[in-house]
């Protein structure tokens, strides 16, 4: 563990500090030449799965109220919609006829990356009695990552600066490719739309099932039937029938976070919503976090999360062929400042 002039403590069972003081990757670490050579082994058949719904999927904003579906318009040119535009109204010589447009993009509408500065806690990162709101390896609310607001006072006020993250942001996740070996659990073939709440033992008793095995710099997929279902709503998603049909991970279950904790796992994918349970299950404790498998993942192990990827042909195609393995590339944008970003991943078999 490296020391770090952001932190004095870390989280008990953190990984701050394991991968440098300045580390802004997490288990992205573990993704070495090795592991993107054992992805590249599992490509036998050479074919190719789409793992990205439509962006303009699930529909609404149903899901989340503050996330919209994205708006598709062309750009202007010369004041006039410049699409299908014959460049002939400018010169009539010219034969060309272009189309170029713009979007407006809710960065998590749809299949989405959660990078390390989505989900910060507030933690006692310098020892002192006082929490402060930090993110993973101790960067800073307010300094690290910036909004247009500021929180830590007893009245929000205007920071005045570009908010953005300046740490931990997608960048990083694209420099790095998101490249390397994945393995599906599939949670659909065992619970189908049950809503199974997938704790610790049901999860191991899944993957003992179908010879499942995690290493350490591995991408985790879990297909619960969500994304299937939801595509079959047409864009007019049905929340509580979505939730209650598809199984979600158990995050108030502390073994199942010490499962992920150990099996060094680099992110944790899942065609649902949240990857886990929301809400989750009711805290019990004096402080909790609303999400604790995005506060376990995220802010204390550096494991990212991927949420609303479509899974189901992937996942059958594997089931059908007896494997669970397969080479997983996943870049965000590479959209420096970004917390989150749509992805177009591509599996091959």
């Amino acid at each position: 563990m490296a020391t770090s002039p952001r932190w004095q403590r870390r989280p008990e069972g953190s990984t701050w500090g394991d991968f440098g003081p300045d580390d802004e990757l997490g288990r992205l670490n573990l993704v070495t030449a090795e592991k993107v050579r054992q992805g590249v082994a599992e490509v036998r058949e050479g074919r190719t799965f789409c793992l990205s719904l439509p962006l303009d999927y699930p529909g609404g904003s149903v899901l989340n109220p503050r996330r919209t579906p994205p708006e598709l318009r062309p750009t202007l040119r010369n004041g006039r919609p410049n699409m299908t535009y014959p460049l002939r109204c400018d010169d009539p010589r010219l034969t060309d006829v272009i189309c170029d447009d713009q979007v407006l993009l809710t960065l998590q509408y749809s299949t989405q990356w959660d990078s390390l500065a989505h989900v910060g806690q507030m933690f006692d990162a310098d020892g002192d009695g006082i929490v402060e709101d930090v993110f993973y390896n101790g960067f800073r609310a307010g300094r690290d990552v910036i909004g247009p607001m500021d929180y830590s006072g007893p009245e929000p006020k205007p920071t005045g600066v570009p908010s953005g993250a300046r740490r931990l942001g997608v960048e990083n996740m694209a420099a790095a490719c998101m490249q390397g070996r994945a393995v599906m659990i599939d949670l659909e073939a065992h619970f189908g739309a049950t809503g199974r709440l997938v704790g610790h033992d049901d999860l191991m008793e899944v993957m003992a099932r179908d010879q499942v095995v995690v290493e350490p710099g591995d991408f985790v997929c879990l297909r619960t039937g969500f994304a299937a279902r939801l595509l079959a709503m047409g864009r007019q998603p049905d929340a509580a029938r979505l939730h209650a049909t598809s199984a979600a991970l158990d995050g108030r279950d502390p073994r199942l976070l010490e499962w992920v904790t150990q099996s060094g796992a680099v992110a944790l994918i899942a065609d649902n919503y949240a990857v886990e349970a929301s809400p989750a299950r009711p805290c019990t404790d004096a402080t909790c976090a609303s999400l604790p498998l995005h506060a376990h993942c995220l802010f204390r192990l550096g494991v990212y999360l991927g949420e609303l990827w479509h899974l189901t042909e992937l996942a059958d195609w594997l089931r059908a062929n007896g494997r669970s393995r397969f080479l997983l590339t996943a870049p965000p944008l590479r959209l420096p400042g970004a917390v989150g970003s749509p992805a177009t991943p591509v599996a091959t078999v």
